[in-house]
């Protein structure tokens, strides 16, 4: 279907290369990933709402949020193409762009709301003593409308600067649409795209990796001139923790990213895209919540209460 079709409004996902034989296990996979996903960020999400408001705890909220929205526009569509020929699996622009703007707001937001959540963890362990003078609620507001905020308007003008584009095929090498798909569509002169989407992607990893380094090099100062060992152990905890969440995101997006830029490993990039969805938000909850001492007193509590009502 490679074909110059100028500005068809139908396009063609190319999908996974499966077989018959390999349909089934990969589509109950991503069915089992995504049911996953839903369940463990949802209930920490509705957790955090009824019982725990510490600003910690609210940061992580927007985490759970992204998770469940950067999956939910991308592997029911991966589900839904896995069970149907090549030649049909087929998808309207105006959709493929939402799918495209989804998706580069779920990588954004991962690392933007880290970052604020790492600030969090400064301010506990560095500051502690003015903790809850300055993580206030209308800080926390504040920090989350930012991560949110910074994230929408560049990612707008990423996509902002594809659409402009005429399009001249109709087949989109992936198994979900972004914004790179998306202008390899058209036949004009991208380079525009390019210096931003490069500009864009350094950018927002050197703020990434330099707050980080930054933070956790504070934190590693306040623990080593600290005498208490319960300070530095519940540090960390936390941190370990974070980093561990941090890592996880930024490789599995940076080999994703690499691999774009090489037509010849289509496949592994699909493969890399599809784990830079499930892997963190499969992990994000479970990480997160069972190093929780908060959380996992409060599933204990819900799951005593039942106990003790089916007794009576």
């Amino acid at each position: 279907m490679e074909n110059y079709t100028y500005n068809s409004l139908t396009l063609q996902l190319e999908g996974l290369r499966i077989t018959e034989t390999n349909k089934y296990p990969v589509f109950f996979f991503l069915l089992l990933a995504y049911v996953f996903i839903l369940v463990t960020n949802i209930g920490i999400m509705v957790l955090i709402w009824r019982s725990l408001h510490q600003p910690m705890y609210l940061l992580f909220c927007n985490l759970s949020i992204n998770d469940v929205m950067g999956n939910s526009l991308q592997v029911p569509r991966m589900l839904a193409d896995i069970c149907v020929p090549p030649s049909e699996r087929l998808i309207h622009y105006y959709e493929c762009v939402v799918q495209a703007f989804t998706a580069h707001m779920f990588g954004t937001n991962s690392h933007t709301l880290l970052m604020i959540m790492a600030f969090d963890r400064y301010v506990a362990i560095c500051n502690p003593l003015r903790y809850a003078a300055i993580m206030t609620n209308k800080m926390v507001i504040k920090l989350t409308v930012s991560a949110w905020g910074v994230a929408f308007f560049f990612v707008g003008i990423l996509l902002g600067l594809t659409i402009r584009l005429n399009r001249c095929r109709t087949l989109i090498t992936n198994i979900y649409c972004d914004n790179a798909s998306l202008f390899k569509l058209s036949c004009e002169d991208s380079i525009i795209n390019n210096i931003y989407g490069l500009t864009f992607t350094v950018v927002l990893l050197s703020s990434s990796i330099g707050s980080i380094i930054l933070t956790y090099s504070k934190i590693t100062m306040a623990c080593l001139t600290s005498k208490s060992k319960s300070v530095n152990s519940k540090a960390l905890k936390t941190c370990s923790t974070h980093l561990c969440l941090y890592l996880i995101m930024l490789v599995s997006g940076l080999i994703h990213i690499v691999l774009h830029r090489f037509s010849g490993d289509a496949e592994y990039r699909k493969i890399s895209g599809i784990l830079f969805h499930i892997v963190p938000g499969s992990l994000n909850p479970l990480i997160y919540g069972l190093q929780s001492q908060e959380i996992r007193k409060c599933l204990s509590n819900i799951f005593n209460l039942r106990k003790v009502k089916l007794i009576l």
